[in-house]
């Protein structure tokens, strides 16, 4: 028991009670709470109520509390890192891992250099360091911010993978530092040996706890406390013992267990899952707090003007250098690019083992590298942190890149045919199956597919139904497409909720709670009249999503409105004409003389690519998507 009037016991409760607070504002305000609890520490540190952690905890226990909860972190987030994630953007993936890191140490190292005139070593570590995103900001920055997961895939696997990488370059360039004499070789050999410790330690526990969760039986109301509890205590172990074999391993030891783990199907995974992220959130809140109170501005403001130019070269010229060449070639939209170029906050990582290092570099008696180290790592985190964190959701609604979602229910035959042909016309489409085996396979193909019993609402929102447009309930079971249809309409008001029904008689059901309802039969039935009747019509209809296409789109183009559809001239793509334009509920096929207004709705008809080029033409704000 701690003897009274010991501080270290409130001011733990102290800071846990901040970081829920903080929590709770990032909800209302609808930013990372990375930015909360950062200020926070600003707030209870030398700057503000003059607390200062590392005199109330002593250099050993706080690095020790730092160490654990960085590895309960990187294995929470590692875990969560399915390898269909990398099927999302995979080009992009590869290179902000391999190129990105390498341009970033590289940069970051020339502009330390440059405008700081440190030491070439001094420089390469502050690069190492700060290669490092991280998990603990860009996660709950794709939580708040909901982009495509093509672009949130690639951004929380680079977070996840180069904060191993920072980590463990950064400890081989400072045992460099402090060993003079060695040869720059032992940089790279270090570096490997550490991260080779770390991948060994981790599969060795991850195949341990796989074989006890799954061949070992396991009482049921006992199997899940003991799941949780068997996998954040591997993940701590394997931290502690890569450690014990070499510095920093034990971050690539927990990223390891915890991906390795989070993608052997574990029986109780979703209660894993949930431990994991409560766990998570709470250490990740006392981490930040107590790194911010560690901040003071006369470090921060050692570097001068030099510090400020470095953090303006790493997220103006690097960062945006990195990600034209990471997303160079693929589908990635230019408004999507700029955001990835402009929101790259540092984590904790960098905060953490830059403490540790400048403690270490103090005592071997180099302090102006010391100094220099933390002021510049410090002021490129808390900088990003409030302007890039701060801003992300400002500036993805300014450059329009959150894209409301399309949730397919069912990926058998008419869900996957569907999915194929919305994807193909540039829509965020999630397929929600409840057959594993289904759900592998959609992922395989390249669709995004998540498992579950969609007529459960916690499944909906997990798949994004609060911010989906449409829902389409595409089973081949009228009660679940019924359900399904009742819970997007009801629980989540989106506009527009399309259901498969697959016995006739049960299409009022359908109507009557005014869902968009599709026969299965009667679609076969119009089919076949049309390549009866109209056989010429029903061939390019087959063909839609290939050649052909037919879209609607709104008009928010002010040079169009008032303009007659004869004198669109060579402005209107070749290869596609209106054929028809809504206009306060009433149709009308339109002649050369018809006067176009701001928010009639066309149906363009033609070729995909036209089609395509005319809709733009209507909606500009189309043009990054």
């Amino acid at each position: 028991m701690s003897a009274a009037g010991d501080p270290m016991g409130p001011l733990i409760v102290a800071i846990i009670a901040l970081g829920v607070i903080a929590q709770l504002l990032a909800d209302r305000f609808e930013v990372p709470s990375v930015l909360f609890l950062l200020l926070m520490g600003l707030g209870i540190g030398p700057e503000g109520l003059g607390i200062r952690p590392l005199e109330l905890f002593g250099v050993n226990t706080l690095s020790t509390i730092v160490g654990l909860s960085v590895g309960i972190i990187m294995f929470e987030a590692a875990f969560h890192l399915k390898i269909q994630k990398f099927r999302e953007a995979p080009k992009t993936t590869i290179r902000l891992i391999t190129v990105g890191g390498v341009i970033a140490l590289l940069g970051t190292a020339a502009a330390v250099r440059i405008f700081l005139e440190a030491e070439w070593t001094t420089a390469f570590l502050i690069g190492a360091l700060l290669v490092a995103t991280g998990p603990t900001v860009i996660t709950p920055l794709l939580q708040t911010v909901k982009l495509h997961d093509r672009v949130a895939a690639a951004l929380e696997t680079e977070g996840v993978i180069n904060d191993v990488t920072a980590a463990i370059l950064a400890v081989a360039v400072f045992h460099f530092i402090v060993s003079e004499g060695e040869p720059t070789s032992a940089i790279i050999r270090t570096f490997f040996e550490r991260l080779g410790a770390g991948l060994l330690v981790g599969l060795v526990l991850a195949a341990i706890v796989w074989y006890v969760l799954e061949h070992i039986e396991i009482a049921s109301d006992g199997g899940s406390q003991l799941a949780r509890m068997l996998a954040i205590a591997s993940a701590l172990v394997a931290f502690t013992v890569a450690n014990t074999i070499a510095e920093e391993a034990g971050i690539a030891a927990a990223v390891t267990i915890g991906f390795v783990l989070g993608n052997a199907n574990l029986s109780f995974e979703e209660d894993i899952e949930a431990f994991n992220g409560d766990l998570s959130l709470l250490v990740l809140s006392f981490v930040f707090i107590t790194l911010g109170a560690l901040i003071e501005f006369e470090e921060l403001l050692a570097p001068g003007l030099g510090g400020l130019a470095v953090v303006l070269a790493v997220a103006v010229v690097i960062r945006p250098l990195i990600i034209g060449i990471s997303t160079y070639g693929t589908s990635i939209t230019k408004n999507e690019r700029l955001w990835m170029a402009a929101v790259a906050p540092r984590g904790i990582i960098p905060a953490s083992v830059a403490t540790l290092f400048a403690i270490e570099l103090e005592a071997q008696g180099l302090g102006t590298a010391a100094t220099l180290l933390i002021g510049t790592v410090f002021l490129v985190i808390l900088l990003t942190v409030v302007f890039e964190g701060g801003l992300a959701r400002h500036l993805a609604e300014y450059l329009n890149v959150i894209p409301m979602r399309v949730l397919i229910v069912g990926g058998g035959r008419v869900g996957r045919a569907l999915a194929e042909r919305l994807e193909d016309r540039g829509e965020n489409v999630i397929i929600v199956e409840e057959n594993s085996e289904v759900v592998d396979q959609l992922q395989a193909e390249g669709f995004s597919a998540q498992q579950g019993d969609a007529t459960d609402l916690e499944t909906l929102r997990e798949a994004g139904a609060e911010h989906a447009k449409i829902v389409a309930a595409a089973t081949g079971d009228d009660d679940a497409n019924l359900l399904v249809a009742q819970l997007a309409r009801t629980s989540f008001d989106v506009g527009d909720v399309i259901a498969r029904a697959n016995n006739r008689s049960n299409v009022n059901a359908f109507e009557e709670l005014g869902v968009q309802t599709i026969s299965s039969g009667l679609s076969v039935a119009w089919a076949m009249d049309n390549a009866i009747e109209r056989p010429a019509l029903s061939d390019w209809m087959n063909e839609l999503g290939r050649s052909g296409d037919v879209q609607e789109v709104e008009i928010k183009s002010e040079k169009l409105s008032g303009v007659r559809i004869a004198d669109l001239g060579s402005d209107f793509p070749g290869g596609c004409i209106i054929g028809l334009v809504s206009r306060e509920g009433e149709n009308v096929v339109p002649t050369g003389d018809f006067e176009l207004e701001y928010g009639d709705h066309l149906t363009i008809i033609g070729r995909k690519e036209s089609v395509r080029e005319a809709i733009e033409l209507c909606d500009p704000d189309l043009s990054a998507t």
